[in-house]
């Protein structure tokens, strides 16, 4: 159960990282003109925002089981990325983009999986 934990954080936490840091060093100008990010332009949040949130979160699935240092943090960040998830799919939703709904699906899922095993442990 724990290696299943592992991989699924893994996974997020690499989705996220990559995600995060796209969202949170790119120039708002630069993902306006990219049409995967053509939500930003609708979006009261800035996308930075929404990138350190990922990149947190991306650090808190991981970096908590595998120091030891408060552990109970890894499944509130997947209770925090699952919320993400949720609202992403909503928003993408919203905007007909459904393309991208499968992606919010699998994260959710794994959030779910990482949330529910780690508070189990």
């Amino acid at each position: 159960m724990n290696l299943a934990l592992w991989i699924a954080a893994g996974l997020q936490a690499a989705a996220y990282l990559l995600a995060g840091l796209h969202k949170a060093a790119q120039p708002r100008e630069k993902l306006l003109a990219d049409p995967q990010f053509a939500w930003t332009a609708d979006y009261p949040v800035p996308v930075r925002v929404i990138g350190v949130i990922e990149l947190l979160g991306a650090l808190g699935l991981v970096l908590p089981q595998a120091t030891g240092i408060a552990p109970l943090l890894a499944p509130l960040a997947a209770v925090g990325l699952a919320i993400v998830q949720v609202l992403a799919a909503r928003l993408h939703l919203q905007r007909g983009e459904r393309k991208t709904l499968p992606v919010n699906a699998v994260l959710l899922v794994l959030a779910v999986l990482v949330a529910v095993g780690r508070f189990a442990l």
